[in-house]
């Protein structure tokens, strides 16, 4: 029984070993070049090579946030119509029903976004 689960045990033992491995490499020699260039001028924070032309802490508008989460929800949505798609024949009328209900839903979704004027940029 255990023969069954060694090489599994063993490709698990092999990944924390490289991952610990790169973790401790990066950060060695993270610090042995920062020796080097510690001067000011390349440690300073800095927005496209120029000083920074306002407060960092200044808010965004939730619009932006909006439009990321419509391109996240539809991207997860064609995730989800290509096993679908794949599958068709197999899951028969009673799939091709539940995708419906699906997008229907999704499409709700983006028609209350695109009321609330998530998608409009004035």
């Amino acid at each position: 029984m255990l023969s069954n689960y060694l090489p599994i045990l063993i490709f698990l033992l092999v990944a924390a070993a490289l991952a610990v491995l790169l973790l401790v490499l990066g950060t060695g020699i993270g610090r042995y070049f920062t020796r080097f260039h510690d001067d000011r001028a390349k440690l300073a924070p800095y927005e496209c090579g120029f000083d920074a032309f306002e407060d960092t802490r200044a808010k965004f508008d939730v619009r932006y946030y909006l439009v990321a989460i419509l391109f996240i929800v539809f991207d997860l949505e064609i995730a989800f119509l290509f096993p679908w798609a794949v599958a068709l024949r197999d899951i028969g009328l009673f799939g091709l029903a539940a995708m419906g209900i699906f997008l229907a839903i999704l499409v709700v979704g983006f028609v209350y976004e695109w009321k609330k004027g998530a998608l409009e940029w004035d």
